[in-house]
């Protein structure tokens, strides 16, 4: 390959079907398809290692997923974690030009241009890694840095170039606090304390579900139980935690489209009297914050639900904006209590 010497590419890398169909190209990059990459990318030259890496296997996800820092950062004090590599085409979702790629994260999410963003962490989005050629220039060999999101796009160095990067990985059990971390996500979703907008949504339901922050918190630590953190995705209770926030929004608020309900538009000011689902659960504005959140998500669960809910008819568009109907709160509160049953 001419880099990576005595390392093992071959064994680096988890070819699950998750992978194959999200980030593994079927083909080694031609010089012509580098090109033109290159040049979708804001001209950034991809370093030599980089491609050696992506020709030998193009994309995925690796076995060695956490890399040691000497700054902490949003994710740890001593590591971060990385999803995946992107690789250098436009066939799959998270490579470079894909629907996923570099561009999508500085277009869509405003992070800064700063050079290409090649690999995604367990955040969903919310900090990423990038190849940093502000030093060095659109053609130079870049440095790998972590820039994250929610503190207004901080930078922090993480290796002095990709090779450096790649080859000092590590398995994710070398730093394994999954049971205190389950620990300290229970203790969160037990007595943590809610966003204003569920504090209000509760008193809104008292007539119908007298005790819905203490049957919220049941279906939270079931969740937390389940998979050792807090964090929504596409599981059947994940989907029931969906319903119940949705429930609570329009207890007291209109919901006209789910791009409203999931975030107030770009430019507006935040606020939690005109709320939305980050504010209700993922994250709390700073002169405000509260403890019962996820933290981060991934819009696309979301979404999904939404799809499926509107399409069976559990949420319907009304004069009053998109409510559950009748029948489909019934089945929450049914699941609700199946769940604190189980407790």
């Amino acid at each position: 390959m001419g880099h990576f010497e005595g390392f093992d590419v071959a064994g680096f890398w988890d070819d699950s079907a998750y992978a194959l169909g999200e980030y593994v190209e079927e083909s080694p990059p031609t010089p012509e398809l580098i090109a033109s990459v290159e040049e979708e990318l804001g001209g950034y030259r991809l370093p030599d290692s980089y491609i050696a890496l992506m020709t030998a296997h193009n994309g995925g996800i690796p076995n060695r997923d956490h890399f040691p820092m000497t700054e902490p950062t949003s994710w740890a004090d001593d590591h971060i974690a990385i999803t995946g590599i992107r690789g250098v085409g436009r066939t799959r979702p998270q490579s470079l030009g894909g629907e996923y790629g570099s561009r999508f994260w500085t277009d869509m999410w405003e992070y800064p241009d700063i050079g290409v963003y090649f690999a995604d962490t367990p955040s969903a989005g919310h900090d990423m890694l990038a190849l940093d050629y502000r030093a060095c220039g659109r053609h130079g060999e870049p440095t790998v840095v972590h820039v994250d999101q929610e503190d207004d796009f901080a930078i922090t160095p993480v290796a002095e170039n990709f090779e450096a990067f790649i080859t000092g990985l590590v398995d994710g059990s070398v730093y394994d606090t999954s049971e205190q971390d389950r620990i300290d996500a229970l203790a969160t979703v037990r007595d943590g304390s809610f966003s204003p907008v569920l504090s209000r949504a509760f008193c809104e339901v008292a007539d119908v579900l007298p005790d819905a922050d203490r049957r919220l918190r049941r279906l939270a630590e079931a969740i937390v139980h389940d998979k050792g953190f807090f964090a929504l995705h596409a599981d059947e209770r994940s989907t029931l935690m969906y319903d119940c926030l949705f429930w609570l929004f329009t207890s007291f608020n209109r919901v006209d489209s789910f791009d409203r309900y999931l975030k107030a538009p770009a430019g507006h000011e935040r606020s939690y009297a005109q709320p939305d689902y980050e504010l209700m659960i993922v994250f709390g504005l700073v002169a405000d914050p509260y403890d019962f959140n996820t933290g981060g998500y991934a819009p696309g669960f979301v979404e999904d639900w939404w799809n499926s809910r509107v399409a069976s008819g559990r949420i319907a568009e009304t004069a009053d904006g998109y409510r559950m109907t009748g029948a489909a709160v019934t089945a929450l509160l049914d699941g609700l209590a199946a769940v604190a049953d189980d407790r």
